[in-house]
């Protein structure tokens, strides 16, 4: 999903934990969770969209070594407030950690979540939930999975017609995507959209990232983006953004010898439906 995509550690990981033990029933809550929205009145609240993005950039680190993505979601809202969801890219980010000695073969990442959300007032709205983030793959013995469970909470504010704010904060009861130790760890999501004409807006995002962690600090860092969106009226839009972080390039080089948080521009084109 993506408001969601991963710190990525680059040390090694001392918890002992074989992934694919648990593929078989991640897989079962997945297809469960299809098979939920599968079933879902397409006309009372059911949405979905497809992206191809030339770079899958998940707080400020590429989760495709630079490479682009093909990702897509499937979402039920309640006329009540609550909704459940799955969102899916490739992603190579655990692949490219990859040594002849240790393999690893992951390209994919599989998110479901869900929520409520509601108004405080006209112009003020809130969103409360969990997020689940699942990476298949074949792992070596040692390796600490990079399954994560964040729960989050967020506020909106319509400033105005054309200006909207948000701020929203994810913590991870569980280890953070591999991070050894690291459950506790949080992100702070602060954000602001203009619409600045008819069909474009400009977005703004700044964030913080703490992991928690003996000797994990290290791996903390800030990220922003700064985008353009052109949104058409047969559900395409088409974005372009930068993003960047002041995380430490030699803790966030892979294997590949890529800097995955260094500064970037992605092109995003996305179908909704």
């Amino acid at each position: 999903m993506s408001s969601h995509t991963v710190a990525t550690p680059f040390h090694a990981s001392t918890t002992t934990r074989t992934h694919a033990r648990n593929t078989t029933r991640r897989a079962r809550i997945a297809i469960a969770v299809l098979a939920l929205l599968g079933f879902a009145d397409a006309q009372a609240g059911t949405s979905g969209n497809v992206s191809l993005t030339s770079d899958y950039v998940f707080r400020g680190l590429s989760q495709t070594n630079q490479k682009p993505a093909l990702q897509g979601g499937v979402e039920y809202a309640s006329d009540g407030g609550f909704y459940i969801g799955t969102w899916g890219s490739n992603a190579s980010w655990l692949s490219d950690l990859s040594t002849s000695t240790a393999p690893i073969s992951s390209s994919l990442e599989l998110d479901v979540y869900g929520g409520y959300r509601g108004q405080f007032s006209e112009a003020v709205s809130y969103d409360v939930g969990a997020a689940y983030y699942w990476y298949p793959g074949d792992f070596p013995s040692g390796f600490n999975s990079a399954d994560t469970l964040e729960l989050y909470a967020g506020v909106t504010v319509d400033a105005s017609d054309k200006i909207s704010l948000g701020a929203k904060y994810s913590y991870a009861p569980t280890d953070l995507f591999g991070y050894v130790d690291s459950n506790g760890s949080g992100y702070l999501d602060l954000s602001a959209s203009f619409a600045v004409a008819d069909g474009w807006s400009i977005g703004a995002h700044a964030g913080k990232q703490w992991i928690e962690g003996n000797g994990n600090s290290a791996f903390e860092y800030t990220d922003w983006k700064l985008g353009v969106t052109r949104e058409f009226d047969n559900g395409f839009s088409v974005g372009l953004a930068y993003t960047g972080t002041d995380a430490d390039d030699a803790l966030y080089t892979n294997p590949l010898g890529n800097k995955i948080a260094d500064d970037t521009v992605a092109l995003t084109i996305t179908k909704s439906f």
